[in-house]
Parts: C-alpha cells; structure tokens; sequence
C-alpha cells in the first residue's frame, strides 16, 4: 500500500488519557496516533515529561506510528496507539 504520510507538529498532551497526542495526515485524512505517557517515561527516562520527550524523539516516534499506520492498527475509535 503506497500512502502519503505526515506528520504536522501539533502534538499536544492530553491529560484524560495520560498520552502525547499526535495527527497524521494520510493521503489528505486526519487520523490521531497518541502515546501514553508511562510508554514514553519507559522508553525515553524520566528526566524530561512525556511531551518534550516526543519532541526530542519526534523522528523515532514518527518512524513507528508511520509503520503502524501502514499495518492498519488503528482501534476501534480510529486511533493508532503505540506502546
């Protein structure tokens, strides 16, 4: 499947879900891809809070939700999660 992938830099943290929220755009289509925060503090440390650690791994992260997308791991809300 060839898809037109990106990834704006509107993340924000969402303090209801306790993730880093993130759009892509897929072929002109809004999607949201999030990542708890306790993933990103596993992942990265945690002496940064989740959100600058996505900015400073927006690459890495961005790598991993485009394969997920990809794969077509979206739940049933339409999210891509990523752990």
């Amino acid at each position: 499947m060839n898809q037109a992938i990106q990834f704006p830099d509107r993340e924000w943290w969402d303090e209801n879900i306790s993730a880093v929220c993130f759009p892509a755009l897929v072929n002109g289509f809004q999607i949201t891809c999030a990542m708890r925060g306790e993933a990103i503090v596993r992942r990265f440390g945690e002496h940064q809070d989740p959100l600058t650690h996505f900015r400073l791994n927006r690459w890495d992260i961005e790598d991993e939700a485009e394969q997920a997308i990809k794969e077509e791991r979206e739940d049933t809300q339409g999210w891509v999660w990523l752990s």
